[in-house]
């Protein structure tokens, strides 16, 4: 699932705080151990001099053999047991008011008595105080977690939304951005080196992309227009040429394949000339366009070629379709749609345009074509199929149209059979 940006920040810190602050309550619970070990045991060393020192001047001091108040005793041992090293250990000792065990730490050594017998000194103090600092410890290590969390989501909150600001202008500015219809980005202030250097390489690039943009389209306008007279001029000869009527068949067949090449480059170059038209925002006038009435305007038009062609054309209006839009562009977009149907129909011979009460226009048409890919038929020079006829840029002529006016939208489908080209407002 994708999150902003301040999200993915805050959601990786919340984790990598988790595994640093369990690392650091590990090391930092075993240096306090440490530490109050190194206390204790220099308290039972120290104890354990005291008592020695003080079985020399009390002698009965060493007939203790029970822990008692003092929480030690002396015991006689032989030589094979007798050790004067310090041995430190943890022991689990039974407390009766806690009614349970609990740790303490015993320190075990060997000593001569005033008597010059040999004995064994068991010194025990409670650690119980251990449990305690792993408990708060515990508690305060999660408390602290809690509080650093909440501080970072507030600073996450309030102080990046703040710094990020400058990056969100920018970001806006690029959604807001369409190719073609530049506008000078606006300037966005900030201290942030990176983000300055974002804006400007932005700016760099949307300026050369509109230059490179716009070239094209100065050229493709420029050499549409120096096309149409020297193609009028070789029809016109071919023409000439035909009348005469001088030339065998296979030279007429030619010179006849020839005209017919050079009327789909005059249909290419005028394609290419409204495209360029179009982009260059030269339909900015819009009215109220009552679609109904167009459709049948151009398929009274088009009736001479339905009848030639041998296509029946069903027409079914439930509702007026009517919107703002440029009424040459409406002409063109209906005209295009309507040729489309007819240049990929199959024997069946069938276009159906039904208007329905959900305000969609609705363009189907029978082919020997499966269904295409929505992502490509809009795209100059692609052609449904083999037809020779097409020169590819029909439907973008018609996606062209409709992303200038900004009113309608346009779907396909492919269902029962039939390539539905759907005009939604």
């Amino acid at each position: 699932m994708k999150v902003s940006l301040k999200n993915y920040t805050f959601r990786y810190l919340t984790i990598s705080l988790l595994a640093v602050i369990a690392i650091w309550a590990l090391l930092f619970h075993t240096f306090i151990l440490d530490e109050v070990y190194d206390n204790v045991d220099d308290g039972l060393k120290n104890q354990k001099i005291e008592i020695i020192r003080q079985s020399y001047i009390d002698p009965s001091v060493v007939k203790t053999n029970k822990f008692g108040l003092n929480q030690f005793r002396i015991l006689p041992v032989d030589e094979a047991h007798y050790d004067e090293s310090n041995r430190l250990t943890n022991e689990m000792i039974f407390m009766p008011y806690d009614g349970e065990d609990e740790p303490y730490r015993v320190l075990r050594t060997g000593f001569y008595g005033r008597d010059g017998k040999m004995y064994s000194l068991e010194i025990r103090t409670s650690t119980v105080e251990e449990d305690d600092l792993i408990y708060d410890l515990s508690i305060s290590l999660f408390a602290l977690y809690f509080f650093i969390l909440v501080s970072i989501l507030l600073i996450n909150h309030f102080g990046l939304s703040k710094a990020f600001k400058p990056f969100d202008k920018i970001l806006k500015q690029l959604q807001n951005y369409r190719f073609g219809q530049s506008k000078e980005l606006e300037k966005v202030e900030t201290n942030v080196v990176e983000f300055e250097l974002l804006q400007t390489e932005i700016s760099s690039m949307i300026n050369r992309n509109e230059q490179v943009f716009n070239d094209q389209k100065l050229f493709i306008g420029n050499a549409s227009h120096e096309l149409q007279t020297p193609l009028a001029i070789a029809i016109n000869k071919i023409d000439l040429l035909l009348e005469q009527g001088n030339l065998e068949e296979k030279e007429y067949i030619q010179l006849a394949d020839a005209k017919k090449s050079l009327w789909r480059m005059v249909s290419l170059n005028r394609s290419l000339l409204m495209l360029s038209r179009i982009e260059n925002h030269q339909y900015q006038e819009k009215e109220r366009i009552n679609f109904n009435k167009i459709i049948e305007e151009i398929l009274e038009d088009y009736e001479s070629i339905f009848e030639t062609e041998g296509i029946t054309v069903k027409k079914e209006f439930n509702t007026v379709f009517e919107t703002m839009f440029n009424k040459d562009l409406a002409n063109i977009l209906i005209s295009n749609l309507i040729r489309n149907a007819i240049k990929h129909n199959n024997k069946e011979k069938l276009i159906s345009i039904k208007i329905n009460n959900l305000n969609e226009i609705i363009f189907s048409n029978t082919s020997d074509l499966f269904a295409l890919n929505p992502n490509e038929i809009y795209n100059r020079f692609y052609k449904q199929g083999f037809s020779v006829e097409s020169n590819g840029l029909g439907l973008s002529i018609v996606k062209t149209i409709l992303k200038n006016q900004q009113t309608i939208h346009i779907d396909y489908q492919y269902k029962d059979g039939l390539h539905q080209f759907i005009l939604r407002k």
